[in-house]
């Protein structure tokens, strides 16, 4: 699966933001609508600023945009990056699914044939 130097770090980037478990609930809650950063700090037991750097870091990814409002950010998901990241996990699942599969077929037939 060809990828220039861009798509490349676009994926590191969704990955890495992917790997921190409240950034994945606060991409969780935005499902439900456009959320500010205050609302979006609700739940959690952490500081507001903590919360905006969590943002900030969902925003480089281009997995949120952000509107600011007067004095409030307006977060929403933008789900194209996880589209991207997706298509590539997809790529290799195709590559395991195969090596699976033949696997398997290998297994079967030493069965057949009655060897260990």
């Amino acid at each position: 699966m060809p990828q220039g130097d861009t798509s490349i770090e676009r994926l590191d980037a969704v990955f890495g933001a992917l790997a921190d478990p409240t950034r994945r609930s606060i991409l969780e809650r935005l499902r439900g609508g456009s959320l500010t950063i205050s609302a979006l700090a609700e739940p959690y037991d952490v500081s507001l600023n903590a919360i905006s750097k969590h943002v900030k870091t969902l925003e480089k990814a281009g997995l949120i945009r952000r509107e600011i409002r007067g004095r409030e950010h307006a977060c929403e998901l933008d789900a194209a990056r996880l589209k991207e990241a997706s298509s590539w996990l997809n790529y290799y699942a195709e590559f395991w699914s195969g090596r699976m599969d033949a696997l398997e077929k290998h297994l079967v037939d030493k069965r057949k044939r009655g060897t260990p």
